[in-house]
């Protein structure tokens, strides 16, 4: 539970980060889903670069000399940010399961399934250094009922960019899925920023490491406020590309 000095830390720094609500047109969607679907993907390792991913959704396009699997990928992540701009769920098991399903039901058999009970997972830097390990396999379901119910506790108390910023964190760490954590992580984050009627925020591929550390200090630290930071400097970004 946050103290008043730590609410008030981050009500400074979104007064500091000069952040304003704002809403987006029809045309900003569409420019935001295919800035976000290349950012996410390419942080995971898809080769696909911007223009590629603008042209399959603009053009029907599909690069060639690239793996089906990015693009379904690709395809997968565009139609789970529609998705989430039309549920009604804030978070859920179900609505989890499903963002998974939605983005890997054509490339990965496990879409859409939790991590079975012996199947644990890590995650190594380029030098091969173990820098997290997901929580094991059987406490995957009681971890993330708490994190539901933290949620729904806080909803109406804690600012929205906090609430997203946690429950996307905590996800994290948990990692319960094989693989598309990181990818279903921030349709989430951006699933409880558009509930709370903000707008959702892109978290840009050259930006990963800072994002990395992010993630890295709320882990190690229980510091929240690098990763609510990083949303704030994305929304300005995005702000003056969607002019």
């Amino acid at each position: 539970m946050l103290s008043k000095d730590d609410l008030q830390k981050i009500k400074q720094l979104e007064i500091r980060k000069e952040f304003k609500v704002f809403h987006l047109s029809e045309k900003q969607w569409e420019t935001f889903s295919e800035i976000f679907t290349y950012n996410t993907n390419a942080i995971e390792g898809s080769e696909l670069n911007q223009r590629e991913v603008n042209e399959i959704f603009e053009k029907g396009k599909w690069p060639q000399n690239k793996s089906k699997e990015d693009i379904a990928e690709a395809c997968g992540v565009k139609e789970a940010i529609n998705f989430i701009r039309k549920t009604k769920e804030h978070i859920s098991m179900e609505l989890i399961l499903e963002i998974h399903g939605i983005i890997f039901k054509n490339s990965k058999s496990h879409a859409g399934k939790f991590r079975e009970k012996g199947t644990e997972v890590v995650v190594k830097d380029s030098s091969g250094n173990i820098v997290h390990k997901g929580a094991p396999s059987e406490n995957i379901t009681g971890l993330l009922r708490e994190l539901i119910e933290w949620y729904k506790k806080y909803s109406k108390k804690y600012p929205p960019i906090l609430l997203a910023s946690v429950v996307h964190n905590q996800f994290e760490n948990i990692h319960p899925f094989e693989d598309g954590n990181g990818r279903v992580g921030r349709i989430l984050m951006n699933n409880t920023l558009i509930k709370h009627k903000l707008p959702p925020a892109n978290i840009d591929f050259k930006k990963r490491q800072k994002y990395y550390n992010a993630l890295w200090e709320y882990e190690k630290n229980h510091n929240i406020e690098p990763t609510i930071e990083l949303i704030l400097e994305e929304y300005k970004t995005f702000k003056k590309r969607a002019k």
